[in-house]
């Protein structure tokens, strides 16, 4: 009697527990695996995307890789990058240099580019050797600018002034006076700043011998 086909190779079959594939080799993939790896591709691929878009907008804005997040980290603070456009370069102010020594005064006027607008000492109005250095010399020397500044419309085209004193002669005072007085009213609210310009001495050489009269 003929045995089945199908029994003899059901017979033939190995029993017990399955083996595992040895080691180097690999099985076929599943379909979740296959899901799994399109995944992760296309995150990488957004990644890369989202990394292309940040170096594009810092070479806009600079060249520098940290340029683009210096603005952005601002946002959640209520500051955009137009409130940042619109503050615009910082303006820089007219100068009024006052140099008051002992012998003589000197008052310059100067643009935000340092172009001398008008300068003028004590002796282009007429005083002489020892006279140059008197109070009255530097109020006249002042209060005679400021009139020229007036004359020229330029009280309407400063908007802001520093005044640099230098030196601590009797036209120091009297500068001050005439700015805080009658004639400077017209550009004494425009005044934004009084700085201090006068040189001191750190060792170095020795000074020359005082001179003594009588």
């Amino acid at each position: 009697m003929g045995r089945d086909p199908s029994q003899q190779s059901l017979s033939q079959q190995p029993t017990g527990p399955p083996r595992t594939p040895p080691a180097g080799t690999t099985s076929s993939s599943t379909p979740q695996s296959r899901s799994n790896t399109m995944d992760i591709t296309e995150f990488l691929n957004a990644t890369m995307l989202r990394a292309e878009n940040k170096g594009m907008a810092s070479s806009v804005l600079g060249g520098s890789p940290y340029a683009s997040y210096s603005l952005d980290g601002l946002e959640g603070s209520g500051s955009t990058r137009k409130d940042l456009e619109d503050l615009g370069p910082p303006t820089e102010p007219f100068h009024f240099h006052v140099y008051a020594h002992k012998h003589n005064c000197h008052i310059t006027v100067t643009k935000p580019n340092r172009n001398a607008i008008i300068s003028m000492s004590a002796g282009n109005l007429g005083f002489k050797k020892a006279k140059r250095g008197t109070y009255d010399a530097a109020y006249q020397l002042t209060a005679y600018v400021m009139d020229k500044l007036n004359q020229g419309n330029w009280h309407k085209i400063i908007k802001s002034m520093e005044v640099v004193l230098r030196g601590f002669g009797s036209g120091r005072e009297a500068a001050t006076k005439v700015l805080l007085g009658a004639e400077g009213k017209m550009l004494r609210s425009t005044i934004v700043k009084v700085s201090d310009a006068t040189r001191l001495k750190f060792g170095g050489t020795r000074s020359p011998k005082p001179r003594r009269l009588g």
